[in-house]
């Protein structure tokens, strides 16, 4: 029997273990998608406690402890920090097969040297261990970037955004990780969102633009986009709970816009309409600057009315939307490609029964001259587990180019998640490992090597131009 998350953790041969340790585990993290505070990296924040880390806004560990029935004043609400995480470690145990629980270990071993084992009974030695060591020096944010070896974060950023802490911490030049903005246009393309009007308010303010149709709802966007690249931006992401492919004319869809400016709700076809159109003129721009554009869809949001209500939205009660979008999002990709105006791209879905689809549609819409223009996106939130990383690889493996993906992302507000790389890691080198001790791959190691290299460092860095950079 092996010990608990020992060194060789998930790594069950020879060649595994070779590949991780020899060639995937010293590499720098590109944590291209995450929603860390580059204001949080700006001020080098220390932390008062774990529970600030862990659970200050942390929706898996939130969902995890109202299964456990524990009530919702020790999660969101006021109960003292050291109570709310002595719930959450008398839980813990009963997470067996669950990511968080994987999660939760390796950051007490990389961050604060602890061995043992999470629980009721160890929660008061791990409390006082946590607290004593972010009282001391090391334990910042800009520490934690540091000892993780990132070498490059993509935060999410709205369109109106200053951008002020990330020309901060370029102009002061002291982090030796590069932190780019990412383009986050999610509330724009939302006419139904409460607050609408006042959105598109705040964006004729930032961009220097009155907005009173579909045009000049565009040039604010592109003033936007422009904006964020003189700010080192690389990527965008759109946020869809489905994709979405309708067509009107100009006019029509002005009439749809001034509804929408005028706080009348659109329907379900005119939202979709100008949605499209605004993401084919903005996905254009993207190609002009030379930035990968993320599609995330597939979320339910909000099914929980009374728990909206109470708490708003993103407080961890989204779910797996319906499988949903396919014929759109081909007829999305196929507008862009016949205007060559498709840029490099990463499609993730939620649900993970649209693997299959997303790994052929991808080789429907690859371009000449660059190895994955179209990527199928590392197992996105539901279904970063160890299963559903694989299942994914998987599936891209067997219907696509397996070597060319860009690997893993932490999607994270937390900055002790930079585990989850390691995780990843493990898995894709477990995975390999099975491959060749099968006899289904040659035991080429120095094949092998470059391959896990790739994936877990170099096809991002050339994935989002970052080669003069870091």
């Amino acid at each position: 029997m092996s010990g608990f998350m020992t060194e060789d953790f998930l790594l069950y041969n020879e060649t595994a273990r070779r590949l991780y340790h020899e060639y995937s585990e010293n590499l720098p993290i590109i944590d291209y998608h995450c929603h860390v505070s580059p204001k949080e990296i700006y001020e080098d924040k220390k932390f008062e406690n774990i529970t600030e880390l862990w659970l200050g806004g942390d929706h898996y560990k939130w969902r995890l402890m109202r299964s456990d029935g524990i009530s919702e004043d020790y999660i969101t609400g006021d109960k003292p920090a050291k109570e709310k995480f002595l719930k959450f470690a008398a839980l813990l145990p009963k997470a067996i097969g669950n990511p968080m629980y994987h999660w939760c270990h390796f950051e007490l071993k990389r961050y604060f040297g602890y061995e043992g084992v999470l629980n009721a009974d160890t929660a008061e030695e791990v409390w006082a261990l946590t607290e004593k060591k972010l009282s001391e020096c090391g334990m910042s944010v800009r520490d934690i970037i540091e000892k993780s070896n990132v070498a490059f974060i993509g935060t999410t950023d709205d369109p109106i955004d200053t951008l002020e802490y990330h020309q901060k911490i370029k102009a002061e030049g002291k982090l030796k990780a590069v932190v780019a903005p990412s383009f986050r246009p999610d509330k724009a393309l939302n006419l139904n969102m409460d607050g609408y009007t006042d959105y598109i308010k705040a964006l004729e303010k930032a961009s220097g633009i009155e907005i009173s149709s579909i045009a000049t709802l565009k040039a604010a966007l592109g003033n936007r986009i422009e904006f964020f690249n003189s700010c080192g931006c690389k990527a965008s992401d759109h946020g869809l709970n489905f994709p979405v492919y309708e067509v009107m004319t100009e006019a029509e869809l002005d009439a749809v816009l001034s509804k929408a400016l005028g706080g009348e709700k659109v329907s379900d076809k005119e939202l979709a309409a100008v949605q499209t159109e605004l993401i084919l003129f903005c996905a254009a721009e993207y190609k002009k600057y030379g930035w990968a554009m993320q599609l995330h869809y597939n979320c339910m949001r909000n099914p929980n009315t009374k728990m909206f209500r109470k708490l708003g939205p993103d407080t961890g009660f989204d779910v797996i939307g319906p499988h949903n979008g396919s014929v759109a999002l081909a007829r999305l990709l196929d507008a862009m490609y016949l205007k060559d105006e498709l840029p490099r791209t990463i499609l993730y879905s939620l649900d993970s029964g649209d693997n299959s689809f997303i790994d052929t549609l991808l080789g429907a819409f690859q371009q000449e001259g660059y190895p994955g223009t179209l990527q199928h996106g590392s197992a996105w939130w539901f279904n970063d587990t160890m299963n559903g990383m694989r299942e994914q690889m998987k599936s891209l493996a067997s219907l696509g180019l397996l070597g060319n993906f860009v690997g893993m992302l932490t999607d994270s507000r937390s900055f002790l998640s930079y585990t989850r790389h390691e995780y990843f890691r493990r898995i894709l080198c477990g995975m390999i490992g099975e491959w060749v001790e099968k006899g289904e791959y040659p035991d080429d190691i120095s094949t092998l090597g470059k391959i896990v290299s790739d994936i877990s460092y170099n096809n991002a860095k050339r994935f989002f131009g970052l080669e003069e950079i870091i």
